[in-house]
């Protein structure tokens, strides 16, 4: 496993940060970790990158504990904090020649230095000061620090927070690109960019795991109901839609004030396919279906459902 954690409870005072926390993340892909501020996100990455200990509990990355074997870790891991720690007075190559030092890398420092500018896209602002460049950039150069010693495992706490749009696009191309070689935990507030990027997402809510799973299949998980979306050939009423068996509500979805439409959405239990009671329906009254799909939930319903104030 790239990293493995086994019951991770972390205490500050009382408050309890991460409460038996257990997961396991197999080589490749990104995964994101999702959670309400304070979930304990952050705190489990500090742990997973030994900047700070667990209060209980057993975590390793590659093989190697984070306790006893600190300095393994830190060997196969890159880290991305929050709020990226830069030598602003640094220019670009001279900072990243400096941490490749840090690392101990052997042979040319200049070749790890050139690769990383070319890899994170710096090549324009690779002879500027740190403190000159843009967010977007500075958020390469965090990324750049992070990689150049060729971990095995990343772990981007924030990585595109205060972004704008275009250079959350840059960003997110380029952690996609570095996925399909190392194993990428993230954290992230955007929704969007887990679906778009993520091939697995972890929600973690007051220091709990409340959902681990694909993204695809955490579309499905609501506890709410399952909705469908029909076509007919000619408009239905809504009271007769509301007599198939397993429905609990209608909508129109070209007029929602029409009573009788064409196109439809249709909710049932979580747990219940209805799919086959709509084309016995069709069949019953002589319509044609034109189209019958199940609607997936945004990813951000499911994260609003799952953690919301009950």
């Amino acid at each position: 496993m790239s990293i493995s954690v086994t019951n991770i409870t972390k205490l500050y005072g009382t408050q309890k940060a991460l409460d038996a926390v257990t997961l396991e993340i197999k080589p490749g892909g990104i995964t994101g970790l999702l959670g309400p501020n304070g979930a304990g996100k952050s705190t489990l990455m500090k742990i997973l990158t030994c900047f700070i200990p667990p209060t209980s509990g057993n975590a390793s990355v590659c093989g190697f504990d984070v306790m006893e074997q600190s300095i393994e870790v830190r060997k196969k891991v890159g880290y991305l904090p929050e709020n990226n720690p830069l030598y602003l007075d640094l220019y670009v190559r001279e900072f990243l020649g400096f941490i490749a030092g840090t690392h101990q890398l052997k042979g040319n420092i200049s070749k790890y230095v050139a690769e990383m500018v070319e890899i994170t896209g710096l090549q324009s602002e690779q002879h500027k000061k740190i403190g000159a460049l843009s967010k977007g950039f500075r958020q390469r150069v965090g990324l750049a620090q992070a990689m150049i010693h060729n971990p095995e495992v990343l772990i981007l706490d924030e990585p595109t927070s205060g972004l704008d749009p275009n250079q959350l696009i840059e960003i997110r191309n380029l952690i996609t690109e570095v996925g399909k070689t190392k194993t990428v935990m993230m954290s992230t507030h955007i929704m969007q960019e887990v679906e778009a990027i993520c091939n697995r997402a972890i929600i973690i809510h007051n220091g709990r795991i409340i959902a681990d799973d694909s993204t695809l299949n955490l579309q499905h998980i609501s506890t709410s109901k399952a909705i469908i979306q029909v076509e007919f050939n000619e408009p239905v009423p809504e009271t007769l839609l509301k007599k198939i068996p397993g429905v609990i509500g209608v909508s129109a979805i070209a007029n929602s004030s029409n009573q009788a439409s064409c196109a439809w959405h249709i909710s049932s239990a979580p747990d219940q396919d209805i799919r086959a009671s709509v084309f016995q329906f069709a069949v019953d009254h002589k319509l044609t279906v034109l189209s019958l799909h199940r609607e997936e939930q945004k990813l951000e319903e499911v994260f609003q459902e799952l953690t919301k104030t009950k």
